[in-house]
């Protein structure tokens, strides 16, 4: 397939388009996943921002009692409060204990905490707050404590999510605001991690989709490549048989033309029209024989058991019992001159004590065994001896067609079914065959469900095996 650029160009044109396509699927599965990991993840971050924020909440608004003012029990929720005083200064909590708390992260620079009051100015603070200008107090509509949660940016970039609560007194009085924010910059960094996974992972997912494609294209086309190759060989083979005959015709047609004016034209001519007629048969016969393999390539001779049917009148198919003894007595009556003209001994063997029937077409049948000994004898030399064997051997009836003749190579075994294959080129084309005798016996056994099967040694014959499914007896 290599040598053939039309195939080498099929295959390249599936593996690009397999590659495109898995390509498109993948780079889509990427996005889909990437959209997936980030709604996760930030919805996992809402959830945490809420819940520590309706921590604080819950836990300050018991100890509130006058709006804006905060209590002394502030800083046991909040144990590294900053609290803004009128002079402008700055005062901060000092625990010298760690403390567990449920904002515990403040420690780590992960949330901040502004109290305001309700005009907005600062209060208190905890955490580290991030630099430049917070956005302002998000609108709390009634009825509702939790304002929609933000994200904003500070002076040094990094990005924060916020949200404010408003707080109320133990007498539900308007206090003042929490805003509760945290930094998500961790957040950022593990997504920018995840895209980047995925972005440099669709070449490679796609180079090893792009080798995967170009494999499976070539697997996916190898039988057709091979049909291809098949249809060639068949191609050629038959024009080259054709044209030995026909070749044979010409130069007798012009022989006999160049002759017309001579004393013996008419001997010429008669002895002209009978070479004539005996490529005429050759032709027929190769003919006739590439049709039978063309009917059978396109299943046009289903031989099913019990299946009955009718064919037209150049190819009737009949399926009755037929009875194998019967086959092998014909065959033996009708091959015993070629066996005499080729000097080679033509016997029969029956060693079932009971004729055995198969179900199948009587001709089919009777072709396969004629192929298979007409072959026998071609190969076998003078002297030689041709054996037809029947045996039961439930549920199969096998018969064995053995000869002493030339025997077959162990390298050719395999290719002694292929369709003009000869073992000897020059030997089959003076018997006249043209190498589809045994390519048709595989083709009707198949038909009938039955298998053919060779063992041979070079010099010392061949045993062809023929296996039928056995139906019945039949009575005598």
């Amino acid at each position: 397939m290599q040598e053939n650029s039309l195939f080498q160009k099929t295959r390249l044109r599936l593996a690009l388009w397999y590659a495109g396509v898995m390509g498109l699927i993948l780079g889509l599965c990427g996005l889909g996943l990437y959209e997936a990991i980030a709604h996760a993840h930030w919805m996992t971050q809402d959830r945490e921002i809420n819940s520590v924020a309706g921590t604080l909440h819950d836990s300050l608004e018991p100890v509130l009692k006058i709006p804006g003012r905060l209590e002394p029990d502030v800083d046991r929720f909040l144990p590294d409060l900053c609290v803004a005083r009128s002079s402008g200064d700055i005062q901060c909590s000092i625990h010298t204990t760690q403390q567990r708390h449920v904002i515990g992260a403040i420690h780590q620079g992960i949330y901040y905490v502004k109290l305001s009051d309700l005009s907005g100015k600062i209060i208190a603070t905890a955490g580290s707050l991030p630099q430049g200008k917070s956005p302002a107090i998000a609108t709390i509509a009634p009825g509702h404590k939790f304002a929609a949660i933000t994200k904003f940016t500070d002076g040094r970039g990094t990005p924060y999510l916020l949200i404010s609560i408003m707080l109320h007194t133990q007498n539900q009085q308007n206090w003042g605001y929490l805003q509760v924010g945290r930094s998500i910059q961790d957040a950022y960094s593990y997504l920018f991690a995840v895209k980047l996974v995925i972005i440099l992972g669709l070449p490679l997912a796609l180079l090893a989709v792009g080798v995967a494609s170009w494999f499976l294209a070539g697997l996916a086309i190898q039988p057709i490549y091979l049909s291809y190759r098949q249809v060639q060989q068949f191609t050629a083979d038959a024009a080259h048989e054709l044209r030995t005959p026909l070749a044979a015709i010409r130069a007798t047609v012009e022989t006999t033309i160049i002759s017309k004016n001579s004393d013996d034209f008419a001997t010429t001519a008669a002895t002209a029209l009978e070479s004539i007629e005996r490529q005429n048969h050759r032709l027929s016969e190769l003919v006739q024989d590439l049709l039978l393999l063309a009917r059978m390539d396109r299943q046009e001779l289903p031989l099913t058991p019990n299946s009955p049917s009718k064919r037209d009148e150049g190819n009737r198919i009949k399926y009755i019992p037929c009875c194998l003894q019967d086959i092998i007595a014909d065959l033996e009556e009708e091959i015993a001159a070629l066996a005499l003209e080729a000097e080679v001994n033509l016997t029969a063997d029956i060693r079932s004590p009971e004729p055995l029937e198969v179900m199948g077409d009587y001709s089919q049948l009777y072709r396969i065994l004629f192929n298979l000994a007409s072959n026998a004898i071609h190969y076998t030399p003078p002297g030689g001896k041709v054996t037809i064997i029947l045996e039961n051997r439930h549920p199969w009836a096998v018969i064995q067609v053995m000869d002493n003749g030339i025997g077959i190579a162990t390298e050719e075994l395999g290719r002694i079914f292929d369709r003009f294959y000869r073992v000897q080129s020059d030997r089959s084309r003076a018997s006249g065959g043209a190498g589809l005798g045994l390519a048709i016996a595989r083709r009707l056994a198949q038909a009938h469900h039955s298998t053919i099967t060779v063992q041979s040694q070079l010099g010392k014959g061949s045993t062809f095996t023929v296996r039928l499914p056995l139906q019945k007896t039949c009575h005598q």
